[in-house]
């Protein structure tokens, strides 16, 4: 039975999805401009691997994920750089979906941008109109939030307390066009010289908060299953969301809310954020890290903890994930002199193991405990892989289940075929000098193939070899 921690409720609840076999997920995307940071690539690993967990378990997902593709970062950063807003977000979608490729986050069923969607953000914003949630002011559209009941639920603060912030954090102008410190945008009048529409209110563009309720609600319903994001999304963006979306619906606008940790850095583990300039891109970190380490190392601290990016850490995800590789490798190697058959005993062993890792991602996708299965499973797999006699179809359940399990995590374990016959004669020459006694060949072969990217493993069951 999966259980999903409701950020709404605050308790772990039990998972019944709307149509059976079927989830219906929106996660808040990227404001596109700039290269994602980890701290970016954070939700969209951790939402890819809950995905990823759902179809393990049988689901179909219908996932939409949206680019924020016009609002005051975007229009600031386009003008810094002399180009168009959409010029500006074409280069940082392509950028963006480059960077998720190579971390094997499987592309979204729909990639929304906010401006494909302005008739319908027109059309909503109306409606909010028409039933008293929102009103006109200056060529600005603002929302009523003390007119829905609900607001503030989701962060479980009070209306009065939010007031209190809010009345610090409007400026002059801004405040004198609200009729509450609390309203927030819906709609924002053009500036000269900025990116507009027309609308029944003037030229303007749409307000951040909007965009998503209007993308959410066309691609999978007025109600749907899971609603996630980053943590820092939680207010005011989700809230009021949710405000805007069930004051023009009358329904429940998501059952379950998931909200993903921050990564710190630095000894004082500060938040990363591009505010704070304390930040490293995905597109800067792959240029010398293995995109799947990085992968490796996000996905498997599980979604509501905070992870503390730091060369230590990654150097230990590095070394877990060659143990789970070298596992791989040494069961496909041992395929060359398998017998025949296999054994009830390996049958029972992998299925207790995969009944295990289910519970463990069972219990609000438990990633850590999750690994910690699958480490238990390679030193059995490698036990194996030394003993005198092995079974094929044992090395090939071994392997295909160690296969399934990471490939939640995103990660894709192969043995590459190294496609050079002279790798194999120096091997053979190799072999030859040692058996000769030669020792000092048998290094210099050794050490030149390591130049070369060529690593040589000698095992109770022969030479091989992997790239480096």
């Amino acid at each position: 039975m999966l259980k999903i921690y409701n950020t709404l409720t605050r308790k772990k609840e039990e998972f019944v999805p709307i149509n059976l076999g079927q989830v219906k997920m929106y996660v808040c995307g990227p404001t596109v401009y700039n290269y994602i940071h980890i701290g970016n690539a954070r939700s969209a690993i951790a939402f890819d691997t809950i995905r990823r967990y759902f179809e393990f378990s049988g689901y179909t997902v219908d996932y939409v994920s949206n680019f924020t593709d016009v609002d005051d970062k975007m229009i600031k950063a386009a003008n810094e750089r002399g180009i168009t807003v959409p010029q500006l977000a074409d280069k940082f979608i392509n950028a963006f979906m480059e960077d998720t490729e190579a971390v094997n986050i499987e592309p979204a069923t729909m990639h929304p941008r906010a401006t494909e969607n302005i008739p319908e953000i027109i059309e909503f914003i109306a409606d909010l109109i028409d039933k008293g949630f929102a009103y006109e002011s200056e060529g600005d559209v603002y929302y009523r939030a003390r007119k829905f009941k609900h607001y503030g639920e989701l962060s479980d603060q009070s209306i009065d307390d939010l007031e209190v912030g809010a009345s610090r954090h409007v400026d002059s102008q801004e405040f004198e066009k609200k009729e509450d410190p609390i309203d927030f945008a819906l709609w924002k009048a053009a500036k000269p010289d900025e990116i507009n529409w027309d609308s029944p209110w003037g030229k303007g563009r749409p307000g951040w908060h909007i965009e998503c309720s209007v993308m959410s609600t066309k691609y999978l319903g007025d109600t749907f299953d899971i609603h996630g994001g980053g943590q820092d999304l939680q207010f005011p963006h989700h809230e009021n969301e949710i405000a805007q979306s069930e004051a023009r619906t009358g329904q429940k606008f998501a059952n379950y809310w998931m909200h993903n940790g921050f990564v710190t850095v630095g000894e004082d583990n500060e938040k990363m954020s591009k505010s704070l300039g304390n930040f490293v891109t995905v597109h800067d970190i792959i240029k010398n890290l293995d995109p799947q380490v990085l992968r490796f190392f996000m996905a498997t601290t599980q979604y509501r903890r905070p992870i503390q990016y730091s060369p230590l850490n990654i150097a230990d995800a590095q070394n877990n994930l060659s143990h789970i590789q070298n596992a791989f490798e040494n069961l496909d190697y041992r395929l060359n002199d398998a017998q025949p058959g296999s054994s009830t005993d390996v049958t029972a062993e992998v299925d207790n193991y995969v009944s295990r890792y289910t519970a463990a991602m069972d219990d609000d996708f438990n990633v850590q405990n999750g690994i910690a299965v699958v480490y238990e499973l390679v030193k059995y797999s490698n036990v194996y892989a030394e003993r005198e006699v092995v079974l094929k179809d044992d090395l090939t359940l071994l392997k295909t289940t160690l296969q399934r399990l990471v490939a939640v995590f995103g990660i894709e374990l192969r043995v590459e075929t190294l496609d050079d016959a002279k790798i194999m004669e120096l091997i053979a020459q190799r072999n030859q000098a040692r058996l000769d006694k030669d020792f000092a060949m048998s290094d210099k072969i050794r050490d030149d193939l390591k130049n070369q990217g060529i690593i040589i493993e000698d095992t109770p069951n022969g030479t091989r070899y992997r790239k480096e």
